[in-house]
């Protein structure tokens, strides 16, 4: 998959995940791996990036005597996410176009 593509598609499988509710980074990879590779070193730039966007908050709580960063979306998140599935849609009528066996024939 195209870099700059899969950049946004990861972005907005994040978004997906913390739209459920508040996670954290192994959490957040453990949920989008069965349908996209995604390590550590993708997904905290990512986060970092959302954050700097005022798309997701961070937040340290305790577990286990320990600080773990959890991460929450914000309505600007929810409203990048709502435009993405906006954009895949048109993404996904071109992708219909383009591999439309019945197109032109016949003409």
């Amino acid at each position: 998959m195209d870099a700059q593509l899969k950049r946004g598609v990861l972005e907005a499988a994040v978004l997906s995940v913390l739209n459920q509710g508040d996670s954290y980074g192994y959490a957040i990879i453990r949920e989008i791996g069965p349908v996209l590779e995604v390590s550590e070193s993708t997904l905290y730039p990512i986060l970092r990036r959302l954050e700097t966007q005022d798309m997701v908050t961070e937040q340290p709580r305790e577990y286990n005597g320990r600080l773990r960063k959890y991460y929450s979306i914000t309505n600007t998140g929810r409203q990048r996410l709502i435009d993405f599935m906006e954009e895949w849609k048109e993404m996904v009528a071109v992708i219909e176009f383009i591999t439309d066996s019945n197109r032109g024939k016949g003409k």
